[in-house]
C-alpha cells in the first residue's frame, strides 16, 4: 500500500527548500494556476491545510482588542469557572446548575451569532447539538441529584431497584 501511494505521488525540493508536490495518478486534476489537486474524497498524502469552521472568524472587528475578539468563549468559560467554583464551595446543585447552563448558553449563540470566534469547533449543527445536548443533561442531572431531588423520574427508581438487589 505505502508503495503504491509513493509511485502516485513524489516530493521533490525545489531551489528555495521547498516542498514541491507532484501528483502523477490519473485521479488528480490541475487547478486555475496548473498545479496538480486531487479531486477524489480519499485523504492527500501531505495535508496542507484545514478548513476553517463556519462562524469560525473573529466576533469583534480585528481592531479590537484580543479578548474582546473572542468574547463568546469567554462566556461560556466564565460561566463554567464561576459554577466549578460555587461547586467547590459546597453548592452543588447551583454549581451543576450553572454549568449546563454555561453550555446552553454556548448553543444558542452559536445559533443565534454569525461569527462566535473559537467558540466554532466544527459545523453549527454539529456545535448547537453537542453543547445543547451536554448542556441539557448536566441541568438534569443537578436537578435530579440526591439529596431532596427537585426533579423525579419514576421509571429511574424502578430501574434502580431492578439492577440492585438487597
Amino acid at each position: 500500500m505505502w508503495s503504491r501511494r509513493r509511485s502516485a505521488v513524489s516530493a521533490e525540493r525545489g531551489a528555495d527548500g521547498a516542498d514541491d508536490i507532484e501528483v502523477r495518478d490519473p485521479i488528480s486534476a490541475p487547478d486555475a494556476d496548473g498545479t496538480p489537486r486531487r479531486t477524489t474524497r480519499r485523504f492527500p498524502l501531505f495535508t496542507k491545510d484545514t478548513a476553517r469552521p463556519e462562524g469560525g472568524g473573529r466576533a469583534a472587528p480585528g481592531d479590537a482588542p484580543a479578548p474582546a475578539r473572542q468574547w463568546p468563549i469567554l462566556l461560556v468559560c466564565g460561566l463554567v469557572a464561576v459554577g466549578l467554583l460555587i461547586t467547590a464551595l459546597d453548592v452543588f446543585r447551583a454549581g451543576t446548575l450553572l454549568i449546563g447552563s454555561a453550555l446552553l448558553v454556548g448553543a444558542v449563540l452559536r445559533w443565534l451569532l454569525p461569527s462566535v470566534g473559537m467558540l466554532a469547533v466544527r459545523s453549527r449543527f454539529t456545535d448547537m447539538v453537542t453543547y445543547g445536548v451536554l448542556g441539557l443533561a448536566i441541568v438534569l442531572l443537578a436537578l435530579m441529584a440526591q439529596p431532596n431531588p427537585l426533579l423525579t423520574v419514576p421509571f429511574f427508581k424502578d430501574a434502580l431497584h431492578f439492577t440492585v438487589d438487597n
